[in-house]
């Protein structure tokens, strides 16, 4: 096993913490990982390779990696997933349909090549042929690169499904160096975006009884807090900071692999962020970057529960539901904190620049607790009059 890997896996045993085994076999994160990559196709002894991108991640990594096989003497090709009538990839039935019909029953392997929605695509792909895939991002931009949740709109509905991790991961540092600075900035909201979810999923812990992992938080929060200190390095594209931030979204997609859930990483500021897709979809507008969605809801939902927490409205509360929502979320820092942060790192910090308008982001914060059967703080007020009286939302 690696050393990401054994790092997270060792974490939870020396905790005394029973976790899913982390099977991945090799996680590179280096400059020239393509070669790393090739040494592991050959050590595996596939034969019949696909590489699924869009027309972005083909041109930039797509045709060269197929090129690099084929000349080893692999049969690799590249299956590009075509636009929607908005002009995006989504992780819809149309591209699962497209990649499971035009890929080639010989095939023995897949390798996602690209960033969130490629790798969803593959990881359902894989799961429902029985095939192993290999990771190899083209932007530090999301923390799902290393889970086995696949995030897919189905019949108009974000839906996580629970399929399988890639076998391995090759990060190639100076390509990640190169993405577009808003999907570094993405990558980074989307760490961001735990400030609020390890608040939740303490709530959810305490005042719903769901599974909850001591060393889980501490793992992911210990991720959080290196973006942060690094959060210059990651701004300027500096190969520490992106090694830092890459890392800290490989870390989180293993915390939720070995616990085969995603309440760690993804509370009530993805919930947000995934209404605010569907929206946007049902409306044929082009999509926004996950974690750009992720950081402007965080900004919004840290100042929320910051004002959950002083409510009087918690009186209606038992005395230990009351102490478990101030302790969970009082501390919280403020949302400018987060805003500065997130516009330091060259990306958004509140929705009206990413065009998503305050009706949408309203109605968002009304029913986005619906989605997911968890619960949040967003779940807490929505589920309470008292509360929605007092204008939390404002």
């Amino acid at each position: 096993m690696n050393r990401i890997a054994a790092d997270v896996q060792r974490a939870f045993e020396q905790a005394g913490e029973k976790t899913f085994p982390i099977e991945m076999e090799e996680i590179a994160l280096e400059k020239q990982a393509a070669d790393s990559l090739l040494e592991y196709v050959k050590r595996k002894k596939h034969k019949q390779i696909v590489l699924v991108c869009d027309s972005n991640t083909h041109r930039i990594a797509g045709i060269d990696l197929e090129d690099r096989l084929n000349q080893e003497g692999f049969h690799a090709e590249c299956l590009i997933i075509p636009e929607n009538e908005a002009g995006d990839v989504t992780a819809d039935e149309r591209s699962l349909i497209h990649v499971l019909i035009h890929m080639k029953k010989t095939t023995d392997v897949m390798i996602a090549v690209g960033s969130g929605t490629i790798h969803d695509i593959v990881r359902f792909s894989a799961f429902q042929r029985d095939l192993p895939f290999i990771s190899y991002p083209t932007a530090p931009s999301v923390d799902g690169f290393t889970s086995a949740g696949a995030p897919l709109i189905l019949y108009g509905t974000k839906t996580t499904i629970q399929t399988k991790a890639p076998s391995a991961l090759f990060a190639d540092l100076d390509l990640l160096k190169a993405a577009p600075q808003l999907m570094v900035a993405a990558g980074f909201g989307d760490m961001l975006g735990k400030i609020t979810s390890l608040a939740d999923w303490e709530i959810s812990r305490h005042l719903a009884g769901e599974p909850y992992s001591p060393a889980g938080a501490k793992i992911v929060q210990e991720a959080l807090d290196a973006c942060i200190e690094h959060t210059e390095d990651i701004a300027m594209k500096t190969e520490t900071g992106i090694q830092v931030l890459m890392e800290s979204l490989i870390v989180s997609g293993l915390v939720m692999l070995a616990l085969d859930h995603s309440r760690p990483a993804s509370g009530g500021e993805h919930h947000i962020s995934h209404w605010i897709e569907m929206e946007l979809m049902e409306k044929n507008r082009p999509q926004i970057l996950h974690g750009a969605k992720v950081g402007c809801a965080a900004v919004l939902l840290t100042d929320t529960y910051r004002k959950l927490a002083q409510d009087d409205g918690l009186n209606e509360f038992s005395p230990r539901q009351r102490q478990a929502i101030q302790s969970a979320y009082e501390t919280l820092p403020e949302g400018e904190v987060l805003a500065n942060w997130l516009r330091s790192a060259g990306g958004p910090a509140f929705f009206d620049e990413i065009g998503v308008g305050q009706d949408s982001v309203k109605n968002a914060f009304r029913h986005a607790h619906t989605l997911r059967d968890r619960c949040t703080g967003l779940r807490i007020i929505n589920e309470n009059k008292t509360l929605i009286n007092h204008g939390l939302y404002e």
